[in-house]
């Protein structure tokens, strides 16, 4: 039941008419409470889409109670007309369910310059309302789709509390956030504070490390509502482990989906000065499309690995570098090391580890291989 699997929730999946495939392409996720809090994460792009617009103000007081999504169009750069839409829907859904608009974010998703039609969101709206339902998070779920091939759905249980999650992405990954929508539901009592304090843990060390092609979007979005409907009040650590283990879940579903990919790769930097440093000589090598590229040919050459460290301002000492690549060490301290035949990067899953020998610190990142897949499905999508 994903987003409805806690306590005090409903959701509804329906098609709109937005897709011109007749697929689901509208999703309500609702709040019944007893409690409203909530935190949102949202893009690090300063070209921000209306719905992300509208919801950074929808959220500043810590309360939202309903969550519209629409997949078909991402009413991003559509003039004050598009504005304008994302106002009237957040109107509707909340004159249904008899509280403020400012209590509802509103998320779309699709392509960057189409006007989505006023009167086919509504009338989703209408829809979606309508079809409510405590098992309506599945529905929910496939509605947000767009070049995804699955939903990504997710359950984790507290000791008496529950919290779900449902995700979209498939390609144009990376921070801040990757190109997600993203509604996390919980029954467990944690005020909006703390929930703030939650998903910013739980987000930095998960979706914020998913970097498949480099390319950040317009759109993202990460909502968390809690519905205190189960009575219980988690410690902040014990809700922040729970709410990252699901997060680091999306993640792990959206990258295992990112479009055309053969290969998921998890680069985990060691012994560095600063996590930043880690992160930054992860991402370095995680946006190397040569790297990337000799993964896809079941290459393991570690010399484009070393080169994209060398593009950081990480401390490190350039002749003293180690690699290993699926277990195996092919480099160290900057020279070749194992023989490379050794390395079988067949298997879907590579890791890439890196040894800075500079400090106490380590991250990893997660990207994907780049393949003649990845450049058809993008070069096909579009208007």
């Amino acid at each position: 039941m994903t987003v409805t699997a806690p306590q005090g929730f409903r959701a509804a999946g329906v098609a709109a008419g937005l897709k011109s495939t007749g697929a689901k392409d509208v999703a309500l996720v609702v709040n019944d409470g007893p409690t409203f809090d909530s935190a949102s994460v949202f893009t690090a792009n300063r070209c921000k889409a209306n719905p992300v617009l509208w919801s950074q103000e929808a959220v500043k007081d810590g309360t939202v109670r309903a969550v519209f999504l629409n997949s078909g169009g991402a009413n991003c750069y559509t003039g004050p007309e598009g504005f304008q839409t994302t106002h009237a829907v957040a109107e509707a859904v909340a004159d249904k369910l008899g509280f403020g608009a400012i209590d509802v974010v509103v998320c779309s998703t699709g392509l960057i310059g189409l006007t989505n039609d006023r009167t086919q969101v509504l009338a989703g709206a209408a829809a979606a309302y309508d079809a409510l339902s405590a098992d309506g998070g599945d529905d929910a779920a496939h509605a947000i789709m767009t070049t995804d091939s699955v939903s990504k759905q997710v359950v984790v249980e507290g000791a008496g509390w529950t919290i779900g999650g449902m995700a979209k992405g498939a390609g144009m990954l990376a921070p801040q956030l990757a190109t997600m929508l993203v509604v996390l539901t919980t029954d467990a009592v944690v005020p909006a504070a703390d929930l703030d304090t939650a998903l910013r843990a739980a987000t930095r060390v998960s979706f914020d490390r998913l970097d498949s092609d480099g390319c950040m979007s317009t759109n993202d979005t990460v909502t968390l509502m809690a519905s205190g409907a189960s009575g219980i009040t988690p410690s902040l650590d014990d809700f922040t482990a729970a709410l990252t283990q699901a997060c680091t879940d999306l993640a792990m579903q959206l990258l295992k989906d990112a479009e055309g990919a053969d290969h998921e790769i998890a680069i985990t930097v060691l012994n560095a000065a600063t996590e930043d440093e880690a992160v930054e000589v992860g991402r370095s090598v995680a946006r190397s499309n040569l790297f990337k590229a000799a993964v896809f040919g079941n290459d393991p050459n570690w010399g484009r690995v070393l080169a994209s460290i060398g593009t950081t301002s990480a401390q490190f000492d350039p002749a003293d570098l180690d690699v290993a690549m699926n277990g195996v060490w092919v480099c160290k301290q900057s020279t070749p090391y194992a023989d490379p035949s050794e390395v079988d990067l067949k298997p879907r899953e590579v890791s890439v580890t890196i040894d800075l020998k500079s400090g106490p610190e380590r991250a990893t990142v997660w990207t994907n291989d780049l393949t003649h897949a990845y450049v058809h499905e993008n070069s096909a999508y579009s208007s």
